[in-house]
């Protein structure tokens, strides 16, 4: 739960971003975890954690991709994507095959059973927007997600990363 305004701010330190409140780090993180806690307890009845949904939302847009493209797609460092893996592949919900061409490489496909769970999933993503939107003007929700996008490029410009 996020401190008030008032905690964690230096004594007589005048940068308003040594409070939590006021740092959009601290905010994004914060607010990243409220939604995944959310989706999870939405997803997790169909038998989707949360490590398991992230893939399947990358998956559900490109499937029978290389388990490396999953990676950087997901965000994931390869040795989480490839713990993941081994949990959709272990739930019926992906298969890993290895190259025909590239022995070292695997490609991951969605399970016809992970295809028809999209249709149950998806709305839980619509759910957890509107809880958290909740009393916030459409408009003003367009500002944070411009907001949260140049962040994001800033972000990815300054570390090297690519942000498609």
């Amino acid at each position: 739960m996020p401190q008030s305004a008032s905690m964690g701010r230096a004594a007589g330190d005048g940068d308003p971003y040594l409070d939590p409140m006021h740092s959009l780090g601290y905010l994004t993180r914060v607010n990243f975890r409220e939604f995944s806690k959310l989706l999870e307890q939405l997803t997790l009845p169909h038998g989707v954690s949360a490590g398991q949904w992230r893939l399947l939302r990358v998956l559900w847009e490109k499937d029978n991709i290389t388990q490396r493209e999953l990676s950087d797609r997901a965000g994931l460092k390869e040795a989480s994507t490839v713990q993941a893996v081994r949990s959709l592949v272990n739930a019926g919900l992906a298969r890993r095959k290895r190259s025909t061409e590239d022995k070292r490489k695997f490609f991951v496909t969605l399970t016809p059973k992970a295809r028809r769970l999209r249709a149950k999933l998806m709305p839980a993503v619509v759910e957890v927007n509107d809880v958290a939107l909740a009393g916030i003007d459409p408009e003003e929700a367009a500002i944070v997600r411009k907001v949260l996008s140049q962040t994001y490029a800033n972000l990815c410009e300054r570390t090297g990363m690519s942000n498609d």
